[in-house]
């Protein structure tokens, strides 16, 4: 699975210090709406929502190998080790981007994940249960799958789009909020009681809302990435290793934090689906399968 969903707990949380600072700095009167400075909100908006989003993406390596206990190879203990950090090398070579740090975490679920702030420092983890499940051709077509996300810049074009939804959901909550304050609550101020309330309540569900809108770029780039793996180790080995991936179908995914940026994720029918950060496989196999 790839990009988003593991970012929004380390962004919530990022936000949350951000909001801190400011009201600690004597800026919170921009956040509050006050004398309707709406220029001043949004600059103050994009530079909690794009700093959370940045931030979270410049500590997205250390987050993940924390959450999933992640080894990085540096001296390849065996011969899967070795033809692993060879096929990694070489494959970021074909795509033109510095190696990534190679690592495995223990899990009995057939997963890989990429993260990284930039092309020439990025990070690519596979589970044992993949290399258990998978033969050398179906991991290798994973891998290019990963690298692809690596040499796309997915991880940064993904920031930047959930740091743009930041940055409106922090603005138009405080808007709604002063609007409520003042109509409802009849406060003069506009940021009353009332103010705060209803921004929290609005934050979360624009949030909530915004959130689709990273989901489907996070699908389309699947889509890009799955191309690029078919590339760099063959269309049927990609085809092949998806396929594989239904068979595990039912286990249980990658933690919330990480979910985006696994090969595979979550299920959803109906609105669920709009907060999928990945494409059904069958789809994928199909999108491959008609690929010119």
């Amino acid at each position: 699975m790839k990009r988003i969903l593991y970012f929004l707990v380390t962004n919530i949380a990022v936000l949350l210090v951000l909001s801190f600072a400011i009201k600690v700095l004597g800026l919170e009167v921009y956040l509050e709406g006050g004398g309707l400075n709406h220029q001043g909100l949004l600059i103050l908006a994009a530079v909690i929502g794009m700093g959370g989003s940045f931030i979270s993406l410049l500590a997205s390596k250390w987050t993940a190998k924390r959450f999933t206990g992640a080894r990085v190879i540096e001296q390849p203990a065996n011969e899967i080790e070795r033809w692993y950090l060879d096929t990694v090398r070489r494959q970021a070579e074909v795509a033109g981007i510095g190696t990534p740090e190679a690592a495995i975490f223990d899990s009995p679920q057939v997963n890989a994940f990429a993260t990284g702030a930039r092309k020439n420092d990025s990070l690519v983890a596979v589970s044992t249960g993949l290399l258990r499940a998978m033969n050398r051709q179906e991991a290798e077509a994973v891998i290019g799958h990963e690298i692809s996300h690596v040499a796309n810049g997915d991880m940064v074009t993904l920031a930047l789009i959930q740091g743009v939804v930041n940055t409106f959901v922090i603005f138009f909550s405080r808007i709604i909020g002063q609007v409520v304050d003042r109509a409802i609550f009849k406060s003069e101020s506009g940021h009353g009681p009332g103010f705060w309330i209803t921004s929290i309540v609005a934050q979360i569900v624009l949030g909530i809302l915004a959130s689709i809108v990273v989901m489907y770029f996070s699908r389309q780039r699947e889509f890009r990435a799955d191309a690029g793996g078919a590339s760099l180790a063959g269309r049927g080995n990609m085809i092949s290793a998806l396929q594989r991936l239904k068979l595990s179908a039912e286990q249980p995914p990658l933690p919330d934090q990480l979910a985006a940026f696994g090969i595979y994720g979550r299920v959803g029918h109906g609105l669920r689906r709009l907060f999928m950060s990945h494409p059904p496989l069958d789809e994928r196999i199909a999108a491959l399968q008609t690929q010119v």
